[in-house]
């Protein structure tokens, strides 16, 4: 199989009909071999009916439903799981992603023998306060966090080799920062091409405030995950060394200081109290690095969802 398309969606039965229609005419203008993956992230609308009915007509449309909603990542984390094609194509359901795009797409990731081409919407239509000027601050954080150079990491119309998302496990809110967990993983020829934006038809934004919240610390676990993930006892261990000794060597002063030179009141003494709290916290950092080795030692399963139905899977 050539291409699949992974599709979350939210309360989109009016959209899916159309969306749809429009991505087979563009596949099968350019003869690709394809798949649709729906999945309903617990709508509560007639998506998962709308979803049935063009998988009928259709057998290349297939569907995935959530028991209940679980958030973004968690549906491409299943779709991901889910797909057969040589190629996945991501994007979002409310027909804000132009289908059009996708033999470019494909195109740019072939020519440029990249691992993953990220979509820019260069030109957007939504709320310039509640949107755009977030999201740039997000893309710059994220940029200077990761040291990849996209301008608009949170674009849902994407294009993957398929080892690339066989090999990377999405969940919380990280699928914004699909690209950086992909160079933590090894893939690090990542492109970006300029695509169409275009103005909600149907529905509403399914985003408030909190993801601005979540993105940033989603951002942090992500750099944290990448460098120390595998060896927590490296970070942990580190600073809880240092701690400690600063604080041993500290007692030490004092305890010198008071049977050496007759110093007395030391435990009067501030650097006292800073001393046996720096050598505490040693420990407990030490400890935490202990214990996160043997986390990743006895990891279970992360992402575990209840999957109410699948057609087509």
């Amino acid at each position: 199989m050539d291409v699949s398309i992974v599709i979350p969606l939210l309360n989109e039965d009016e959209s899916l009909p159309e969306l749809c229609a429009w991505i087979e005419r563009v596949v099968t203008l350019q003869r690709l071999k394809y798949e649709v993956i729906l999945i309903d992230d617990g709508s509560t609308d007639n998506s998962w009916k709308v979803i049935c009915e063009l998988s009928e007509k259709n057998p290349n449309i297939k569907g995935i439903k959530f028991q209940r909603n679980y958030g973004k990542s968690a549906a491409l984390n299943e779709g991901f799981k889910a797909s057969q094609g040589d190629y996945i194509i991501t994007m979002d359901a409310d027909m804000q992603d132009s289908p059009d795009e996708i033999p470019e797409l494909l195109k740019t990731l072939s020519l440029g023998q990249y691992d993953l081409v990220s979509g820019w919407k260069k030109v957007r239509y939504d709320n310039t306060f509640t949107k755009n000027i977030p999201s740039k601050l997000f893309n710059a954080a994220a940029r200077k966090m990761s040291g990849i150079q996209l301008n608009d990491f949170n674009c849902g119309l994407k294009v993957y080799r398929s080892n690339v998302v066989k090999s990377i496990e999405v969940y919380g809110e990280m699928h914004r920062y699909v690209p950086v967990l992909a160079k933590w993983a090894g893939f690090r020829k990542i492109g970006e091409k300029v695509v169409e934006h275009r103005p909600r038809k149907y529905g509403v934004t399914k985003f408030g405030w909190d993801r601005f919240v979540n993105g940033f610390l989603d951002l942090l676990t992500i750099f944290f995950v990448g460098k120390f993930g595998k060896r927590p006892m490296h970070f942990f261990g580190l600073w809880g060394t240092v701690s400690f000794a600063f604080g041993f060597i500290v007692f030490l002063y004092l305890t010198i200081t008071k049977f050496m030179f007759a110093v007395t009141g030391m435990t009067e003494r501030p650097l006292f109290f800073f001393a046996l709290l720096a050598m505490i916290m040693g420990t407990q950092l030490f400890l935490a690095g202990f214990i996160g080795e043997l986390i990743t030692r006895n990891s279970s399963e992360r992402n575990f969802y209840l999957i109410e139905k699948k057609i087509g899977l």
